[in-house]
């Protein structure tokens, strides 16, 4: 039987394992919801309405102004900026025009920053005027020349009521104004022709946490169909009634995808929260009762630590993917006894616009699992030694996938794509096996895997454990190099409010459910990890930690 035959038995009802999308731009989708519901919510933001009508005519006109100012398809304009309208509007602009945008975290130093912008070759940025003395101080080192400034307050004051052209559009300290542009511009911007297969909408950045940063180059057709791809196994939604909760940053490609362009597609209304904080969270869960949540599993244990979470009522909530990073059973679990919600694993990689797998909203789910491959996807688990050998089902390989969401390949990085692109097929780097109905298990990374006693562990498994101690809020396990023993397993716990536990108590805990060669050595209790903008752990920064407390000792 193969493996189209199995994943095609197992889609739940109404879940097809192939489906038919039209070939069309990113902007097509902002285009046929403002014209089905025009006066819809699509945005709201600080006691801010936007109607879908109201949010393409800003496209349209911030797309006509950036044209006039020399921006053409396949120029790169870099977006700095955290969860606001003006992030939506300008990515759609630069979408209508067939440039490629480049989304950028605000988070960023100012050597990371001028990396990113040198290595896509930016030569326009949209940025947060909070972030000026930032992006000014890099400008030197980039081919930067058209420098965009937006702040909060004088966006959420615009009046575009008066006739375009009546404000002169001027630069100051050698910066342009996003407002004065929206007014000094119709919203009459020309057409681009736009090949969807080929034509570049986006480069999107990763590789952070483990290596050289990486742009994937993702075309209008990759980020489209992974959109479509997504809303079919959101089978529950309803066009034009939904409310996303986007809290998570659109410059991260599950937000950007999953949040902003799904809800797009779905012409539903986005709830834009520009920081995490769990007490403005949950005001605004209250007040605004979104639909779907999608979060990474930090997101949801803040929310379920809270002590203030039952003076709020979170019912709206009815389905919830979360990605990033394993989700623990214990979570899950706790987080739909408080909402009322679905809240499944799913999965996927800035290489695949992102998403490639996730358990089911509504029929069997597998915990530990990361669930079936989405409608139109292939996977194949290949051996780890020559990565051309398949393996049977039960057998750990490296997860490779095929489909239409993934990337053309690295920007400028013609090695590196041959590495992770062979045959037409993703290369992850993520180690998994499949079972033989094709839910997919992911067993960890292959640079995170550590050898203990000459066996081979996987850290994710030594976490699970870890977050099923009542005491254990978080957790991350790393190996640390050993004198006799040549790696160890390190683990780093955050206890929740009011806990208590000592290190005796987490190994007794770890030796009832893992074999010897997987219990923790070490024990480092901590009162935070670190984390990646959305909320992902990184081992990869603890590590550095512990080699640089190494090097410190010789």
């Amino acid at each position: 039987m193969s493996q189209k035959q199995i994943w095609h038995r197992v889609y739940p009802e109404g879940i097809p394992a192939q489906i038919e999308i039209p070939s069309v731009s990113l902007y097509y989708l902002i285009e046929q919801a403002a014209a089905s519901y025009p006066d819809n919510p699509a945005i709201l933001f600080l006691n801010h309405q936007l109607t879908y009508g109201r949010l393409k005519e800003q496209v349209d006109r911030f797309a006509a102004a950036l044209h006039v100012l020399g921006v053409k398809k396949g120029d790169r304009v870099a977006i700095l900026m955290p969860n606001c309208p003006q992030i939506v509007v300008s990515y759609y602009a630069v979408a209508r025009l067939g440039a490629v945008t480049v989304l950028v975290n605000p988070l960023y130093t100012e050597r990371e920053l001028a990396y990113q912008l040198k290595d896509a070759g930016a030569e326009t940025i949209v940025f947060l005027d909070q972030l000026q003395p930032k992006v000014m101080n890099v400008l030197p080192d980039t081919a930067i020349q058209r420098v965009i400034s937006t702040g909060i307050p004088q966006y959420l004051a615009l009046d575009l009521s008066q006739a375009a052209g009546d404000v002169p559009v001027a630069a100051e300290n050698g910066m342009l104004s996003f407002e004065v542009l929206l007014q000094a511009h119709p919203p009459t911007p020309p057409q681009a022709a736009l090949d969807p297969a080929n034509d570049l909408a986006l480069l999107q950045y990763t590789g952070g946490t483990t290596g050289v940063v990486k742009g994937a180059m993702l075309t209008h057709k990759n980020l489209v169909d992974n959109v479509i791809q997504t809303r079919y196994w959101l089978n529950n939604c309803q066009e034009g009634t939904e409310r996303f909760f986007c809290v998570l940053p659109f410059f991260h490609a599950f937000a950007m995808t999953t949040c902003m362009n799904l809800s797009i597609y779905l012409s539903a209304a986005m709830i834009l929260i520009p920081r995490l904080e769990v007490m403005n969270l949950l005001k605004q869960i209250d007040r605004y009762r979104p639909t779907i949540f999608q979060g990474v599993p930090s997101l949801y244990v803040a929310v379920i630590a809270s002590p203030e979470v039952k003076n709020y009522e979170l019912s709206s909530i009815k389905s919830c993917l979360c990605g990033g990073a394993p989700l623990p059973a214990e979570v899950q679990q706790q987080f739909e006894a408080i909402t009322g919600a679905k809240l499944v694993e799913g999965y996927g990689l800035t290489e695949a616009s992102p998403v490639t797998h996730c358990n089911p909203v509504f029929g069997e789910r597998v915990n530990g699992s990361i669930g079936l491959p989405l409608p139109n996807t292939e996977i194949k688990i290949m051996d780890l030694e020559t990565g051309t050998r398949e393996l049977p089902p039960g057998e750990a390989g490296e997860l490779c996938i095929k489909g239409p969401q993934v990337m053309k390949g690295y920007w400028n990085m013609p090695e590196e794509t041959a590495q992770v692109l062979r045959d037409g097929w993703l290369y992850t780097g993520d180690i998994a096996r499949m079972d033989e109905r094709g839910f997919t298990y992911i067993v960890d990374r292959k640079k995170d895997m550590v050898i203990s006693m000459g066996y081979n562990v996987y850290p994710r498994e030594v976490e699970e454990v870890l977050y099923e101690h009542p005491a254990v809020k978080e957790a991350a396990v790393i190996g640390v190099q050993d004198r006799n023993r040549g790696e160890i397993l390190k683990a780093f716990v955050v206890l929740k409010e009011g806990a208590e536990a000592k290190r005796e108590e987490m190994i007794k805990f770890c030796r009832r459910y893992l074999a010897q060669y997987k219990i923790p050595k070490q024990i480092e209790f901590r009162s935070e990890l670190p984390k990646s903008s959305v909320g992902k752990i990184l081992r990869r920064v603890l590590v550095e930690e512990e080699k640089a407390k190494v090097k410190a000792k010789q």
